[in-house]
Parts: structure tokens; sequence; C-alpha cells
């Protein structure tokens, strides 16, 4: 059975999308710890990142790494947290967290409140920022 994420990346759902390439995808996580987190994921479902080959998960984190760029460009923040859980979703993915403090990648907090305009205006200048 198809993840969310492989149906986002099918176009069978919809995303605030900031970048994609031919291996993967970076979209706005739309339930985000702060404004600007975002999800990377690879267009190839794999459930565990860990079991990615060596030359995948250098190119996911490559990928990532330019995404984190361009969202540090359009979100104030100190920096860029990453994580990867991978409990959530049966399918690797990467989050990106614009970070105030420690607290900011915190899980279980309450998740900050974006309407579609907020969204779609966010994806769009971290997508311009995407180099």
């Amino acid at each position: 059975m198809p993840s969310i994420f492989s149906k986002i990346i099918e176009g069978e759902i919809p995303c605030y999308k900031i970048a994609e390439d031919e291996e993967f995808l970076a979209f706005l996580d739309i339930l985000p710890l702060e404004k600007g987190h975002t999800l990377v994921v690879p267009k190839q479902e794999i459930d565990y990142i860990f079991d990615m080959d060596d030359e995948s998960l250098s190119k996911l984190h490559l990928f990532s790494k330019r995404v984190a760029k361009a969202i540090q460009e359009v979100v104030p923040c100190l920096r860029i947290g990453v994580a990867a859980i991978g409990l959530e979703v049966p399918h690797t993915h990467i989050h990106l967290v614009p970070l105030h403090s420690i607290g900011s990648l915190n899980f279980t907090k309450e998740r900050v409140q974006l309407n579609k305009d907020e969204f779609e205006e966010l994806a769009e200048k971290i997508s311009n920022k995407f180099i």
C-alpha cells in the first residue's frame, strides 16, 4: 500500500512544494513545529532511512542541505534543525525545522497554525531561493 508521501509524490494528494528533482521532493509540513517546517522525501518508497543505499542517502542529505539554505534565507531563525524520526509514516523523510531554541524541535509541542494563503506564500518564497 502506498504511503501518504508516495501519494503526494504522484500528485494524488496536493502539497506546498518547495523543491523537486528526479529523486527527491521537499514540501511544507501541514502541521508544522515552526513556520517553514519542511519535509524532504525520496521519490523511491523506502521505509527506513538507513535501508537506503549509500549513494541515495548521501544525495538525500545534499538535497536537504540546499532546501535548508533556502528556508534559512526566508524564515528568520538561528539554524535549521534536522530530524529523521521515521515512526509516523512508513516512508523515509527528513524534517527541516527552523530553530529559535532547542524547544523548536519538540514534536510533542503545539503546532503552528497557518492558513492556505500563508502556506502558499511561504512555499513560493522558499522555492524561489532554492538553488
